[in-house]
């Protein structure tokens, strides 16, 4: 009986574990995903080695709006530094070097990436001083750091295609961003980070 019973609560128990890591797998493929800051590109609204909780299942329903932050697949373009526009974007030089890129290069890169974005479909784009120049009007931005001056700082416009996203860090003189690689297409956003959930000094609503 003894050994039955022992046996018994043994498979429950594996039951039971195997149930919760089911559930916690299926919640995290489609409901809510850990995310860890790997770069300084967010700061100051983000940390290094500061994590946060991405809603996933919100981008099925709704776009992403101009202020959300957003993790998300890149263009390829990221992997190499390349615009889908040849010769497009700061890390060129000549005339359209003074201009973000304006369209990524076509397939997506395994990367994730956290930004914010700053661009709707059709909006046009240009950059002064750091700031976003969103339709002639530059945007209200108090929760970046100001850019340095480089040839990132002073750029546009360009129109943002149909279906993609322009995506800046807060850190505007030190991010990899849509500046360099172009907008990103909606199917490629995994979903809003809406929550820092550790260190604890930063636990709160984003």
């Amino acid at each position: 009986m003894r050994g039955k019973s022992g046996a018994s609560s043994l498979l429950e128990l594996v039951l039971v574990v195997a149930v919760a890591l089911g559930i916690a797998l299926v919640v995290q493929a489609f409901v809510v995903k850990p995310y860890r800051i790997p770069s300084g590109s967010m700061e100051p609204t983000l940390a290094v080695g500061e994590r946060v909780i991405v809603n996933r299942i919100g981008n099925r329903f709704a776009a992403p709006g101009v202020g959300d932050i957003v993790v998300f697949h890149p263009p390829h373009g990221a992997d190499v530094n390349e615009c889908g526009d040849p010769g497009q974007g700061p890390f060129y030089e000549g005339p359209q070097s003074r201009v973000p890129c304006d369209r990524p290069t076509p397939s997506r890169s395994k990367q994730n990436f956290i930004k914010r974005v700053v661009g709707l479909p059709g909006d046009r784009i240009a950059v002064r001083d750091g700031h976003v120049v969103r339709n002639g009007r530059q945007q209200r931005e108090p929760f970046i750091r100001a850019c340095g001056g480089g040839p990132d700082c002073n750029l546009g416009p360009i129109t943002v295609p149909l279906d993609h996203f322009f995506m800046m860090g807060d850190n505007r003189g030190a991010s990899d961003d849509s500046r360099y690689w172009g907008p990103v297409p909606r199917d490629w956003i995994i979903g809003d980070a809406f929550v820092s959930y550790w260190p604890p000094k930063h636990v709160g609503l984003l």
